[in-house]
């Protein structure tokens, strides 16, 4: 996987997760908490989610061959939307059910475990945090100087990244959720906080499930570059004499890092075919040395006549009446 791909968050968040979701199950079977079990729930839920993410990657890697002629880049898209729909989803309905089983019948913690899961959720919180870090850090390296995080999210085209920050926040959150329940049952004695808090997690898993499946699946249905990229590839297209005019282009990310260019570039109507040829391949070099992401490049050789980009009056297309 790529650094854009962010190989070291995948791996650090699976860890810290795995760690995490033994001892809430541990945490959950001696108090009784169903915070605790939701909470477990979601971190199996996140260690599979980076399973997927780093199978994903690895599939990615595979060339191109006759049936997938453009290789198979999209493969990230394609985990990172399961992970998404799925795995969120199936852990915010559980959560939600176990919550409401445990409005429906309550359940009073453990008297003599009262306290595990107060300590296991402020380690878990320690851990989710250090995760959290390396995310950031990882995002970073990638991430626009002076572009925001919500940007970043919806914009990014690697989506393992976006994929981990927002599982690490939702982590955080749903731990402070799951705290408020089991601290508030712990003071008050009332099952009812642990049940409440369950339900805050399972409706947080959902509703993270949503917004990563909206950006995943644009991602899905094809992007072009963005407006910085795309303005570089004109501007090195113009760069040189060989073009008289860009007719038109079309870009198109055919995986996080490698960006499909179509364009149509008027030369000069007198211009030989070899001449053609050469301002071609000098025109790709000047695109790649701008974006290193434009891998695949057709461009189609025209002959541009002034004025055919003017709009015709519109005269000529309306039948005058004989009336």
């Amino acid at each position: 996987m790529s650094a854009s791909g962010g190989g070291k968050a995948i791996l650090a968040a699976f860890l810290a997760n795995m760690g995490i979701a033994l001892a809430k199950f541990i945490a959950w079977f001696l108090s009784g908490s169903a915070s605790m079990l939701a909470e477990a729930i979601h971190s199996v839920a996140d260690s599979g989610n980076q399973l997927l993410l780093m199978l994903g990657g690895r599939k990615a890697k595979k060339e191109a061959d006759r049936e997938h002629p453009f290789g198979y880049g999209r493969e990230r898209y394609v985990y990172a939307f399961v992970v998404s729909i799925i795995l969120f989803s199936v852990g915010g309905l559980f959560a939600i059910y176990e919550g409401v089983e445990k409005l429906i019948h309550p359940h009073e913690l453990d008297q003599r475990w009262w306290w595990l899961p107060i300590v296991v959720l402020v380690v878990a919180i320690v851990l989710e945090s250090i995760s959290l870090r390396t995310a950031v850090g990882e995002s970073n390296h990638v991430r626009t100087k002076g572009q925001s995080w919500v940007s970043f999210v919806r914009h990014a085209k690697a989506p393992e990244l976006p994929v981990v920050l927002l599982e690490d926040v939702g982590a955080l959150i749903g731990l402070v959720f799951a705290l408020l329940g089991v601290g508030l049952t712990v003071i008050t004695g009332d099952p009812l906080y642990d049940a409440l808090g369950t339900l805050m997690i399972g409706t947080l898993l959902i509703v993270i499930a949503i917004v990563l499946g909206i950006e995943t699946k644009s991602l899905l249905v094809g992007e072009g570059a963005t407006d910085a990229d795309y303005r570089r590839i004109v501007d090195a297209i113009g760069d040189g004499p060989e073009v008289e005019k860009l007719i038109h282009i079309k870009t198109l990310y055919l995986g996080p890092d490698e960006l499909l260019v179509a364009a149509k570039l008027g030369f000069a109507a007198d211009a030989p075919l070899a001449q053609i040829a050469g301002d071609i391949n000098r025109v790709e070099e000047r695109v790649r040395a701008a974006v290193p992401a434009a891998r695949v490049i057709y461009l189609e050789p025209d002959i541009y006549r002034p004025g055919d980009d003017v709009a015709p009056p519109t005269s000529q297309f309306v039948i005058k009446s004989t009336d």
